[in-house]
């Protein structure tokens, strides 16, 4: 059976795409569209991936009409912590699970992203 390799993208809507793709770019790191071939796109790092449906009525994503979430892996979370709240985003303080830390804020636009540093080696 064939299976696919990975999220090629993430797709979503704004109300100002342009300001919002510079924000997860100046706060996150995630470079925007390329605007020729010639250019790279922002590449992910190696790494584990969930791909969760929840029930329509999860509340886990905030507003019943958040249809999705994304979680961000990373390094060092204390840091990316601080390095957001020096920015002034607000971000929730985070809460320790055995798979690893997690701690959520929110982009211009609403829309909950979720940040986890995996405690598992590698």
């Amino acid at each position: 059976m064939q299976k696919v390799l990975g999220i090629g993208g993430l797709f979503f809507r704004s109300s100002d795409p342009e300001r919002i793709a510079k924000w997860y770019e100046t706060h996150l790191g995630i470079a925007v569209v390329p605007t020729s071939y010639e250019q790279e796109p922002w590449k992910q790092e190696a790494g584990p991936t969930v791909f969760a449906p929840f029930k329509k009525d999860t509340t886990y994503f905030g507003k019943p009409e958040q249809a999705w979430m994304v979680n961000f892996r990373v390094a060092d979370l204390q840091a990316m912590i601080a390095q957001l709240r020096a920015a002034g985003i607000e971000v929730e303080e985070p809460t320790s699970y055995p798979n690893g830390d997690f701690s959520r804020l929110h982009d211009p636009d609403g829309n909950p992203i979720e940040l986890w540093e995996s405690k598992q080696p590698g």
